[in-house]
């Protein structure tokens, strides 16, 4: 259900399940928590295979749980999520067509949330008694704020790719998202995983300044060559 293909600059994890949508069970969320826990390459491109990106939970899976078993479906998406969000990597969600529920959780936990113009966004949980917990409630209004992650979460909507954008759910929108991908993969492999380890740091500011200080001394110190190109 997972598939994981690249060129060493860019590992490609492709959940492949397009005639439920590529809704995920427990078993495709853990091959995916692997797939990315493994990645060496500085890249990650999550993509949909088919015309969706992610429907998020199975739901046929849901209806089967019992109180125990939903906390651990939930506790396994956030893992997972956590897992994409802590990763080495910058990892690029590339949506092409609908992402719902915990598919869009799941974007919401990568660095880079790139659309198509035909992608389409949606918690629609509520609807019927449910709400998005891989972490949604958490990064949902760190992304867009406050007031529109509760409009957005409590009404239940699909909102298209051009407000998505204004909501600041995705970074951007492509013909093809691989496009992205390609401009990031473009640069300096050590600087990528530096760049997201400082931008992800929420600790006080000072100790952000000292770390963003020190890495940028090693990185001038790593590129002197690349510098004395650029000045020529």
């Amino acid at each position: 259900m997972i598939d994981v293909d690249g060129d060493g600059s860019v590992r490609i994890v492709t959940i492949e399940r397009p005639a439920r949508r590529n809704a995920l069970t427990v078993e495709a969320l853990e091959s995916l928590e692997t797939a990315i826990a493994d990645a060496e390459e500085p890249v990650i491109a999550l993509r949909g295979a088919g015309p969706a990106f992610c429907a998020g939970a199975d739901l046929e899976v849901v209806a089967d749980l019992d109180r125990e078993g939903a906390e651990e479906f939930a506790r396994v998406g956030q893992r997972v999520a956590r897992t994409i969000e802590e990763s080495p990597a910058v990892v690029v969600a590339e949506i092409d067509g609908p992402a719902r529920g915990g598919g869009l959780e799941l974007a919401l936990a990568c660095d880079v949330r790139v659309g198509t113009p035909d992608s389409t966004y949606g918690e629609p949980g509520v609807t019927f008694g449910l709400f998005g917990a891989w972490g949604g409630t958490v990064r949902l209004p760190r992304i867009v704020g406050e007031g529109d992650a509760l409009e957005f979460a409590c009404s239940g909507r699909v909102v298209d790719a051009e407000e998505a954008l204004r909501m600041g759910l995705v970074s951007r929108l492509e013909d093809d998202p691989r496009t992205a991908t390609a401009e990031i993969a473009a640069n300096a492999a050590d600087a990528l995983p530096v760049l997201k380890r400082r931008i992800r740091d929420d600790r006080d500011r000072e100790t952000q300044e000292r770390l963003e200080a020190e890495a940028f001394g090693d990185l001038v110190v790593s590129h002197a060559a690349d510098l004395d190109a650029v000045l020529e």
